[in-house]
C-alpha cells in the first residue's frame, strides 16, 4: 500500500512517541507501507519540521530532525509530478499533497487536517481517501495486521 503523509502527521510523530502518527512512522520504518514523496512535499517537510518553534516543541536538535528528514528522503517513493493538478483546496499549500497522491497512485492522504482536504465535487477522486492517522491505523489493523 502506498500513501501520502501530510506534514501534520510527521510533526505529531516527532512531537510524541505515542499515538497513531508515531505508529504510522513505525509502519514506514518496518517497510509495511510505502509513502510517496515529491520535491515540493519534501521541501514542505523541511520548512515546517526544521523551524525553531518546531525544534523547541519536539525537544530535538536541528541535527536530530535533519537525520529524520534524511531517512524520509531515503525511503520515500520518489514521484515526479509532470503536470500540476489544482484542486483548489482551502489551504493552497495542501494542493501539493493531493497532486502527489494522484501522480503516485497512492491509496490515501493521511492528515490531521481532513477539513483542509475537502475539495470541489467536480474534482473528486474516488480512489484517494483522506484519512486521519487514527482512521488509517484502524483501517490498517482491520485489513493488514
Amino acid at each position: 500500500m502506498k500513501v501520502v503523509i501530510d506534514t501534520s502527521v510527521l510533526y505529531q510523530a516527532l512531537y510524541s512517541s505515542s499515538g497513531a502518527s508515531h505508529a504510522i512512522i513505525q509502519l514506514v520504518r518496518s517497510d509495511d507501507i510505502k509513502f510517496a514523496l515529491s520535491i515540493p512535499v519534501f521541501e514542505e517537510y523541511c520548512d515546517v519540521l526544521l523551524r525553531d518553534t518546531s525544534l523547541h516543541a519536539f525537544g530535538l536538535s536541528h541535527d536530530d530532525v535533519q537525520k529524520f528528514l534524511d531517512f524520509i528522503a531515503l525511503i520515500g517513493v520518489k514521484t515526479d509530478i509532470r503536470y500540476l493538478l489544482r484542486p483548489n483546496l482551502r489551504d493552497e499549500n495542501d494542493n501539493i499533497f493531493l497532486e502527489l497522491a494522484f501522480a503516485s497512485g497512492s491509496h490515501c492522504v493521511i492528515t490531521k487536517n481532513t477539513r483542509d482536504f475537502m475539495y470541489r465535487p467536480e474534482l473528486r477522486f474516488e480512489e484517494i481517501n483522506i484519512l486521519t492517522p487514527a482512521a488509517f491505523m484502524e483501517n490498517w489493523r482491520n485489513h493488514y495486521a
